[in-house]
């Protein structure tokens, strides 16, 4: 993965994060709108598995918001930035900016994670 993840210039991997993370408050404010706040409280984030923090994605990826991971990889937590505890709100947004990351940056291992608090 470290040789295709050096191929990812700067330019590609803003768009890409600006992308995601309009996605990601679409999708938080769409869940919002139509099931409101109530629910369990908790935290959502993405993990970005397979890119050292030390390359040139893994650089980059800092830059927007994501920080080493204590499993391994890179991770940004609430990537919707929504302010609220509601699990399912920020599970939405983390699950579209995992996506877009996935589709716009072809890395495979890009996942969404949760947990109740």
């Amino acid at each position: 993965m470290t040789a295709v993840a050096e191929k990812y210039d700067a330019a590609l991997v803003q768009s890409a994060c600006e992308e995601a993370s309009l996605e990601a408050r679409k999708a938080a404010k769409a869940f919002f709108d139509k099931h409101g706040d109530n629910d369990a409280c908790g935290f959502a984030w993405v993990n970005v598995y397979g890119v050292r923090s030390n390359s040139r994605l893994g650089k980059t990826l800092q830059t927007y918001g994501f920080s080493k991971s204590y499993t391994g990889g890179l991770q940004l937590w609430n990537p919707s930035k929504a302010a609220t505890q509601s699990i399912s709100i920020l599970e939405a947004g983390a699950d579209a900016y995992a996506r877009v990351l996935r589709e716009k940056l072809g890395l495979e291992k890009v996942y969404a994670g949760s947990r109740l608090d």
